[in-house]
């Protein structure tokens, strides 16, 4: 496993499967599907490949001060004077594989950020409060993992929700095949129901 024993491959390694993680939980899903919110506050599940779309397009570009190709593609800075929200879902002239075709055009920019600096490349994130601005090219790759990792369970969730599809991952999906859910839901709302 080359990972071991280059750095920079493998904080790639995760950041690339955390990436695949998003992608696979809107797999089979319509637009519709796709697009639904499923919590109070809105969360659904392209919306948040959006978001992490656009979050990579931030931290691999202007941090380093470089700009992904087509900048008119991802969210303006003006946009969220009007709409705090506009990362978290899809437009109406958006669809499902746009979004993830633009994602992967976007980890491309970033794999290219990624090779082309070392890993103590100094960067400068505007966005953050000043004091904390200045940031290497390692730490980035982290923070955006860390964050990308986040979503990915926030989707892990979602999709449960919509159509019971479970799993870590498409090839290695760490569920038990053979157990019996609702009697396992029922025991732990039977033992939750104790302390009520």
């Amino acid at each position: 496993m080359a990972e071991r024993d280059d750095p920079k491959a493998a904080l790639r390694h995760y950041l690339q499967a955390t990436r695949d993680d998003l992608v696979w939980k809107l797999e089979g899903l319509d637009e519709r599907e796709a697009r639904l919110p499923r919590t109070a506050t809105g969360n659904n599940l392209l919306g948040l490949l959006k978001h992490c779309l656009n979050v990579e397009a931030g931290y691999f570009g202007p941090t380093f001060g470089r700009e992904f190709p087509s900048p008119g593609e991802l969210v303006p800075e003006h946009v969220y004077d009007e709409d705090p929200q506009a990362d978290w879902y899809a437009r109406a002239d958006e669809t499902k594989d746009g979004l993830i075709d633009l994602y992967r055009r976007v980890g491309e920019f970033a794999d290219q950020t990624i090779a082309e600096l070392p890993l103590d490349a100094p960067g400068r994130v505007p966005w953050w409060r000043p004091g904390h601005q200045d940031v290497t090219l390692h730490q980035i790759i982290i923070h955006v993992t860390c964050d990308l990792a986040r979503h990915a369970g926030h989707a892990d969730i979602l999709r449960e929700q919509h159509d019971a599809t479970v799993g870590w991952r498409r090839e290695n999906r760490q569920v038990i095949d053979d157990q019996q859910w609702p009697a396992y839901v029922a025991k732990l709302t039977a033992l939750a129901d104790r302390f009520a």
